[in-house]
Parts: structure tokens; sequence; C-alpha cells
């Protein structure tokens, strides 16, 4: 897909906006969303993961009072990964970035810019914040595209700073072209909590079910044996940075050096078995 078009989701499914659309400002305001519960439906409404990660601040985009687009700083897998591209564990990622497909193109940068100064009055610790973008194209068993691929067009249009990759990983692919969440995954091998609710979606997407008294490691490695699931090698999405908050510059030289921007996006590496 061409960078120059813009991604918008709407009940799960992608569409594109040309970037060259006039987006109305003063039709739109920003808040904070004070309620978990507003965001989680929204984000799980429309983006194309279904899922909400843990948030720590909420930010929606509202168009005569009507929700029209959700940004979650949320905690980060590790932090290792903060450490690694921003140079502080005082940071946050932006885990969900969702607009509905008919905000205009230009709109999300504009969003963006105000969701980091909400996060900043809200949150004046947080120094920095750390996104990612996945460049491969991704695509369901029956050969449907789920997921185009995107580079960040729009981080680098808000001056990110990319700052290289996310490790790469081997990651387990339902029918729709969805990875099963590792988190979830090491919930039902360890027997943590949110382990019911993370086993439920492994079984709504294709798992067999659980035998009585199988012991939840060993469920897990017959259910990605035996289910509809696919294994794929990912080189690392592509890492993104901003200082936030009081002394940005101080921040800003903390990061790591600035890398080439990455333009085109990575085709068939996650390609349906034959």
């Amino acid at each position: 897909m061409a960078p120059t078009l813009c991604q918008r989701w709407n009940n799960q499914r992608a569409s594109f906006r040309p970037a060259g659309e006039r987006f109305e400002p003063n039709r739109y305001g920003v808040e904070l969303i004070d309620s978990d519960k507003v965001a989680r439906a929204f984000v799980q409404l429309h983006h194309y993961s279904g899922s909400y990660p843990a948030a720590r601040c909420r930010v929606g985009l509202y168009r005569m009072r009507e929700l029209v687009g959700v940004a979650v700083f949320s905690v980060p897998m590790s932090n290792a990964a903060l450490q690694k591209h921003c140079g502080t564990t005082d940071a946050v990622e932006l885990g969900r970035f969702v607009l509905l497909d008919d905000v205009k193109a230009n709109g999300e940068t504009w969003f963006l810019a105000r969701a980091f100064r909400a996060l900043r009055e809200a949150k004046p610790g947080i120094r920095a914040v750390l996104s990612y973008s996945d460049p491969i194209k991704r695509v369901a068993a029956d050969g449907s595209v789920v997921l185009p691929g995107h580079v960040g067009t729009i981080y680098q249009a808000a001056n990110g700073r990319h700052t290289g990759r996310s490790k790469p990983a081997t990651h387990w692919l339902d029918r729709r072209g969805m990875i099963l969440s590792p988190r979830a995954l090491s919930k039902i091998r360890n027997d943590h909590r949110g382990r019911d609710y993370a086993a439920a979606q492994l079984v709504a997407a294709g798992a067999p079910a659980r035998a009585a008294h199988e012991d939840g490691r060993a469920w897990v490695t017959r259910a990605l044996t035996d289910g509809p699931f696919r294994r794929f090698r990912h080189p690392g999405n592509l890492a993104y940075v901003w200082p936030v908050g009081r002394g940005a510059r101080a921040t800003r030289r903390d990061f790591p050096a600035s890398l080439p921007y990455q333009k085109k996006i990575t085709l068939g590496a996650a390609s349906p078995r034959p």
C-alpha cells in the first residue's frame, strides 16, 4: 500500500484515505478519557487486533461530541525496550492509535500532537513515548490481506526518531492472520492471573478444548500443534520515539542515534501455508 495513504479502521477493517484531503480541525476536540471501559470498547470494536493494552493514559478524538479516535498510552512489555529506545524507563508506549474511517487525512498527526500534550499534562513524570509500526504484510489462512503493513508514515510526519527495531521473534498466527498474544499464552502456561480469559480466547481462535487436569503448559503446546495455527518469524517492528514533558531537549539527547526512515513495506513474510 502506498505510504501516501492514511490508514483508518472501522469494525476491525482497514481502509485508506488519500493524504491530500483537507482536515478541518475546528470540527474536532481532544480530551482525556477517564473511563477505561469507554476506551477499551472503542479499541476492541475497531482495531484489527480486537485487543486492548494495559493503559496508563487514554486520550480521545471527538467530533461534535462523538468519539472518533483513541490514543492509548500503555505499559510496555518490558522496561528493557524503554531503556533501549528511549534511554529512560520514565516512558510509555503508544500501545493503540485508532481513528475511524471517516476522519480525513492529516487528522492523525493533528491528533497525535494533542494526545502528547494531554499525556504531558496528565502524567508529568513521563519523559518519552515509544511506538512501533509493523512493516510486515500479513494474510489470513484463505490468502486475504488482513494487515497491509505500515512503515510509520504518520510517526515520520510527526518527527518521531527511528531508533531501530524491536527484537526479532517467532509468533503464532490464527486463521485470521492475527498474532496470538505471547503474554496471554504465558498466563496459561504459568497459571497466572487472567489465564481463564486467555484460555477462552485461545479456544475461540480454534484451539482444542483443554482436557480435565491437563497442565497449562502441556495444553498450550498441544493447542498450537493441533489447532489451526501457523508460525512465522518476524524481523521486529520499527521503533519510533518522542520526548515529552519537561526537559525535552535533555531527554532527546538520551535517545539512540536517529536511523534513516524506512519507506517500503516488507512483503510475503507471513504467507499462509501452501
